[in-house]
């Protein structure tokens, strides 16, 4: 018997018994669990039941629902005593009965967790406020007007905490701990900040007077979205008054008495995000110049907080490039260390990614009775996806080929597992070439890939396997694909690559081309290390200062003469 109890908010240590497969929570009397809060939506969140398991999901809801000071996204498991969150409301989940009352929830003074923000759409336009301070064109100094002893030393202790801050959460909340001190009329702080990427506000620090208050802090959505917008800071003497927050749902539930917001405003006049205090004794009402006083505060923390996060960028921009070099080296590992050792044969070979790692493959594979597989693929795309595609496939076509002698049989393997393995709409195209050295002949097995060209040793070239050739690997389960074996006479070279090559362009935006690398290939050569390094070096004449945008990857072999 699995249930809900509820740790605070409405009746604590009330349980709900989940005795069926769909519970929904919400205002709505035909709700099985009827939770009755204005901030509350009427179906607010559903717990499921299936197969024997439970599973809780947001239904949309206004204010959103948390699980474990996660908002949650689509449908999450429940857990033993996991902590489910609906506003003010505190639920705990067990599988069974709860053996007894439980305490109020164990959170630190600094538990940003307990600080959600709710969205309020009621608001007035218009409003007449205590007292406003214009952050952005104050910029170049604050001036405080009251001056005991101890907001001095506070001040100084924010400034010191900041001056060296690069763990802004940890910061933040020592700032929280010393505008207390300023503020002795305070009851609750807290300190929300814009995510970089998503520009979603997220609370980083929340602090309590009192350290066994229990209550989590409701964070108005309108409150901070105006203070931001305006660059304004505001001091409210009623905020449940305030015209200029009417209707904001969050205000209203927690009776705040009296609220001091200021913007974190950024170098370039950005808003980071904001601070606020406030206290629930309407004696104890903050003044003006305490408001210069938090904008001041404000000032300082808005470029602690910018700060840090390009620490923590360059930080997570050094981390990434570590994580890309390591790829990057174990990503030659799969590639040959040197050309093989084939009486009677000549290699060369060349790879270069256009980043620190790609998607283009080459291997030599030893087979049975001395043949030897040359193997060359490219992977669609780019980056670390392809990388990885890259890796499975060096790892798969040894297999296929170790498994049978037919090359046709191979390839028709290696496309059928890569088929399966649902890599979405990426796909390979794939050429193989097996060496006999005994009977000099070279079969060619390509999947939607350039045709290798064949230069003979009186300079004809033509290419091999083109009628032959079949779809890339991974376009269809059941495609078949057909060999084309050719003889190799004394001083014969075949040169495979991929589109890097013959794709590079020139600060002209013009293609290198297959006739140019045709017309490299039909030139008197040496060996095939001559005719390779005059390929690449023609290929870099082509392309002059621009920069690859493909990885380019070159073999040439044959028979030595």
């Amino acid at each position: 018997m699995a249930v809900l109890q509820i740790l605070s908010g409405m009746t604590p240590t009330r349980v709900f018994t989940l005795n069926a497969d769909r519970m929904v929570i919400g205002r709505h009397p035909e709700c099985e669990i009827i939770v009755d809060a204005g901030a509350i939506s009427r179906q607010h969140a559903v717990v499921l039941r299936v197969n024997g398991e439970f599973f809780v999901e947001d239904l949309k809801s206004r204010n959103g629902t948390y699980l474990n000071g996660e908002l949650l996204q689509g449908r999450s498991k429940l857990r033993e005593n996991d902590r489910l969150k609906i506003c003010d409301l505190l639920f705990a989940f067990h599988t069974g009965a709860p053996g007894s009352t439980p305490g109020k929830p164990q959170a630190r003074d600094d538990d940003a967790s307990r600080a959600e923000i709710i969205d309020d759409t009621n608001e007035k336009s218009s409003a007449t406020i205590m007292s406003t301070l214009d952050v952005q064109t104050s910029r170049s100094g604050f001036q405080i007007s009251v001056n005991p002893e101890v907001k001095l030393q506070a001040l100084l202790e924010i400034t010191r905490n900041l001056a060296t801050a690069t763990d802004i959460d940890r910061v933040l909340t020592k700032v929280l701990d010393s505008l207390f001190k300023i503020f002795i009329q305070a009851d609750r702080g807290f300190v929300v900040l814009k995510d970089v990427a998503s520009g979603t506000l997220i609370p980083k620090a929340v602090r309590y007077r009192r350290g066994d208050d229990s209550d989590s802090i409701r964070v108005s959505r309108t409150i901070i979205n105006k203070v931001i917008e305006s660059k304004e800071a505001v001091l409210s003497a009623d905020a449940a008054g305030d015209a200029r927050f009417d209707g904001s749902q969050s205000i209203a539930d927690f009776r705040i008495r009296s609220m001091m917001c200021a913007p974190l405003i950024d170098s370039s006049g950005e808003g980071l995000g904001v601070i606020q205090i406030d206290t629930l004794d309407q004696r104890s009402r903050f003044q003006p110049s305490d408001l210069d006083v938090l904008a001041g505060v404000a000032y300082q923390a808005a470029f602690a907080v910018e700060n840090a996060q390009l620490h923590e960028t360059a930080f997570k921009k050094q981390a990434f490039e570590r994580d890309l070099d390591l790829a990057h080296k174990v990503q030659q590992g799969f590639l040959p260390a040197a050309p093989p050792v084939l009486p009677g044969y000549e290699f060369f070979d060349f790879y270069e990614p256009a980043n620190q790692i790609g998607g283009d493959y080459f291997d030599y594979i030893p087979l049975g009775e001395g043949k030897l597989a040359v193997v060359l693929g490219d992977v669609a795309g780019k980056g670390m996806p392809a990388a990885l595609l890259m890796a499975k496939l060096s790892a798969d076509v040894r297999y296929c080929l170790a498994g049978t002698s037919n090359p046709s049989d191979a390839i028709n393997r290696l496309n059928a597992g890569f088929s399966r393995s649902d890599w979405e709409d990426r796909f390979v195209t794939f050429a193989a070439v097996v060496i006999d050295p005994k009977e000099h002949t070279a079969t060619v097995v390509n999947a939607g890939h350039m045709a290798p060209y064949l230069r003979h040793v009186d300079g004809k070239v033509e290419t091999i396997g083109e009628d032959e050739k079949g779809l890339p690997l991974g376009v269809h389960p059941d495609a078949k694909f057909d060999a084309a074996t050719i003889k190799l006479a004394p001083g014969d070279v075949l040169t495979m690559y991929t589109d890097g090559i013959n794709e590079a362009m020139n600060p002209a935006d013009q293609l290198y081309g297959c006739e140019r690398l045709e017309k490299q290939i039909r030139a008197k050569f040496a060996d095939p290390t001559a005719l390779g390094k005059a390929i690449l070096d023609d290929v870099c004449k082509f392309v002059g200062p621009r920069a690859s945008s493909d990885d380019r990857c070159l073999i040439c072999f044959g028979r030595a003469k």
